[in-house]
């Protein structure tokens, strides 16, 4: 009997140590757990980062470049040299590997259970539980029909109602996170698509997960029946327990979490060994110790800040490092080389098709009549809008806000008819950080952002505007953009597109130092106000902030503000005259007009000391001609001398060189703000700039060169052949026009 023991134990793999005590004593580093597993999991980020980033043209979320990375690192390729795999993916390392992996899937769960909101199921009413419901039920038939097929070939001798719960529930179960980023990066995620898509799969999981756990139970190698009563009842026990216990401590902890207060780490400590504890007793029960970890991330309460920092202090450690190799030791264990011959690939094709088959049919036989009425909605809420000015507002911090409501005040007028419409939009980045995702629990179905009565410290931004719309007649409507910095300004011109919005006021990428100077904040920044003015479907603004009005909110009755207006000519230059018009009927806001003109027989662009080389060609595309202007002028005369006599000044200066533009710009130095168009004809007056897009006299008014103390907005008028594609058709519940053209400032004098 001892030679028998002493044989198996022989035959067993020897344990590996921890640590090693270095090459230098002759001790190879890999034949010890902590250094093979570190560089394992540098191999595996790596090479998963690596391919995420060439499939990032093709928009896959990242778990993609992760799964495949897995199955490229096992025995399906790199893994197919066996000197490879068992020197750096020996079996006895795969005990350590798989353990690690397991507790990052463990954490991911968590998280995943974190950042899903019951209530907004709960919102969204019986479409999107039907939704879900056709989702799970045809698929997991179906993943029902295809497991009789599989145990009769491949699957001899399993036992009988796991596998069919099992294949059912592969089939049907919607990957929550996944879906979610998909979602964002194409546009949807705060669409009423995305709002219903987002809520059946949170139902699907929820069910997934039951069903994954009753498959569990009827796994065990006991064929008691009763064994699996026990593991239902103690699970039960267990969803009991948490309620009414963990569940009251867990709101105990966030309610002494108050908002602008760091959270304590002993709540985090806490929490984070309830879900250690969770998993634990689930995986003693005889559930997988996943469905622990599931449930206390579903009870964690979702107001306040406290959801935020368990977030935040996980969420990269387990994402970055640890999730990733649960995908490669998954793949480890995956060999597509053996999927020979007709039947293997004929299975394959199999379980493939029924799963797409079933989760497409399924959800489109109830989503289709949702779309039809959807369409319907919005085609029956059209009307004129003469009477309305809208203004989409884009703001990437805190630091745009006080400005931009002092901008909005001054924009508001007095007049009966000219009532103000503000879109107040946050744009934020969509990161490679899931938490990224979870705004999506706060989307309104008209695709507004729904902002919970107990707010977190990112609703304050939207607080500031909408104390403002209590204190003014401006009707203020918050909005939030989630995308990547190089495709948000596909979502603001669409927004703009669909909400009629006549200008769309963006933050320059620069911000003002203390010492007066401007220091850029990105070239991504830069980049989106770029794409926006290239593809914007009406007028845009881009503010060069240097204190307009301080740095708090201005009251309507303290306003007093001087903006200077230089005309040159063409369209841009008119868009700019026109807003300063509507700015000029506001008590607070006196105007000056300076028309500059050129001596006779020449034109702007060819005065002494310009570079006629340097002019762009878009100078011609924007300008109009100039009769169009001098009638626009005249027409502006007009209207100051009958209704805006004593709020508005205007004069004409000769100039003769390109120092005399420069003069008479500085004259008018001590405004506070300057409008001014982006394209006017006229010769660039820097010799050389960083910041072209503003044109040839916005970039010599945001340089040092000029004040330091004067904003400035540069307009563009609304470019007819602006390149837009509309990517989501939002459903509005607002009132918008039949059809007609986007209307901008210069339409409305």
């Amino acid at each position: 009997m001892a030679t028998n023991t002493s044989n198996v134990t022989a035959a067993l793999p020897k344990p590996m140590k921890a640590t090693s005590n270095g090459a230098f004593q002759h001790e190879n580093p890999l034949d010890f757990a902590l250094p093979l597993l570190i560089l394992q999991i540098c191999l595996v980020v790596a090479f998963t980062r690596a391919l995420a980033f060439l499939l990032k043209p093709l928009r896959q979320p990242r778990v993609i470049a992760e799964i495949i990375g897995g199955i490229l690192l096992g025995p399906s390729a790199f893994g197919r040299s066996e000197k490879f795999l068992h020197t750096v993916f020996p079996p006895r390392s795969m005990t350590v590997l798989d353990t690690v992996a397991n507790i990052g899937l463990l954490f991911f769960l968590f998280l995943v259970g974190l950042e899903l909101d019951l209530r907004s199921i709960r919102r969204t009413g019986k479409k999107s539980l039907a939704i879900a419901g056709a989702g799970i039920t045809l698929p997991f038939l179906l993943g029902i029909g295809t497991s009789f097929v599989l145990r009769s070939t491949i699957s001899k001798g399993s036992a009988h109602a796991p596998f069919l719960v099992f294949m059912g529930v592969s089939l049907s179960i919607t990957a929550f996170p996944v879906l979610a980023r998909i979602l964002a990066e194409l546009k949807l995620l705060t669409t009423d698509v995305g709002r219903i898509a987002m809520s059946a799969a949170a139902v699907n999981d929820v069910v997934a997960w039951i069903l994954l756990a009753l498959a569990i139970a009827l796994s065990g190698s006991n064929t008691s029946p009763l064994i699996s009563l026990w593991v239902l009842l103690c699970g039960a026990g267990f969803l009991v327990f948490s309620i009414y216990v963990i569940k009251p401590l867990l709101e105990l902890m966030a309610r002494r979490s108050p908002e602008g207060e760091p959270v304590k780490e002993i709540y985090i400590c806490i929490t984070l060994l309830l879900v250690l504890a969770s998993a634990f007793v689930t995986d003693t029960i005889g559930i997988h110790a996943l469905f622990g970890a599931f449930v206390v991330g579903i009870l964690v309460p979702k107001d306040g800040p406290f959801p935020g920092v368990l977030i935040e202090k996980i969420e990269d450690l387990v994402a970055g490092l640890f999730l990733p190799l649960y995908f490669a030791s998954s793949g480890l264990k995956t060999n597509v080389a053996t999927i020979s011959g007709a039947q293997s690939w004929g299975l394959l094709v199999l379980v493939i098709a029924t799963a797409c088959f079933g989760k497409i049919i399924g959800t489109m036989c109830i989503s289709l009549p949702e779309r039809e009425h959807l369409t319907r909605t919005v085609l029956s809420k059209r009307k004129d809008l003469d009477t309305e000015l809208r203004l989409l507002a884009c703001f990437h911090s805190s630091r745009n806000i006080p400005t931009t409501i002092n901008l909005v005040e001054c924009s508001r007028g007095t007049r009966k008819r000219g009532r103000l419409c503000v879109y107040a939009m946050h744009l934020m980045e969509l990161s490679e950080r899931s938490s990224a995702i979870s705004m999506v629990h706060k989307a309104r179905k008209n695709g507004l952002p729904f902002w919970n009565k107990k707010r977190d410290d990112r609703d304050q931004m939207v607080i500031a505007f909408e104390a403002y719309q209590q204190l003014s007649s401006v009707t203020i409507r918050p909005m939030t953009a989630i995308s990547a910095l190089s495709t948000i300004y596909e979502d603001i011109c669409t927004s703009a597109h669909q909400k009629r919005a006549a200008m769309i006021l963006l933050p320059f990428h620069k911000h003002q130092r203390v010492d007066g100077s401007l220091e850029s904040l990105g070239q991504s920044l830069r980049e989106v106000n770029q794409r926006v003015l290239r593809h914007s479907p009406c007028s845009v603004g881009i503010l060069i902030d240097r204190g307009f009005g301080g740095t708090t909110q201005v009251s309507s009755s303290d306003v007093s503000y001087k903006i200077a207006v230089p005309f040159f000519g063409g369209r841009d230059d008119m868009e700019a005259l026109a807003y300063g018009m509507r700015m000029a009927e506001h008590p607070g806001i006196m105007l000056t007009v300076l028309k500059v003109v050129p001596p006779s027989g020449k034109t702007l662009m060819t005065l002494e000391g310009q570079d006629t080389s340097m002019i762009k060609v878009e100078n011609d595309k924007n300008s109009d001609s100039e009769a169009d202007s001098e009638l626009f002028f005249s027409e502006f005369i007009q209207h100051a001398a009958k209704k805006l006599q004593d709020s508005v000044s205007h004069e004409e200066r000769l100039v003769e060189s390109k120092a005399d533009i420069i003069s008479a710009l500085k004259s008018m130095s001590k405004s506070n703000l300057f409008l001014v168009g982006r394209m006017p004809p006229v010769a660039p007056l820097l010799i050389s700039t960083d910041t072209p897009e503003l044109g040839p006299v916005g970039s010599f008014l945001a340089s040092s060169d000029f004040s330091g103390t004067t904003s400035v907005l540069v307009i563009q008028h609304y470019n007819p052949n602006a390149n837009l594609h509309p990517l989501v058709e939002e459903e509005e519940n607002e009132d918008t026009d039949d059809g007609t053209d986007t209307p901008v400032l210069v339409d409305k004098y």
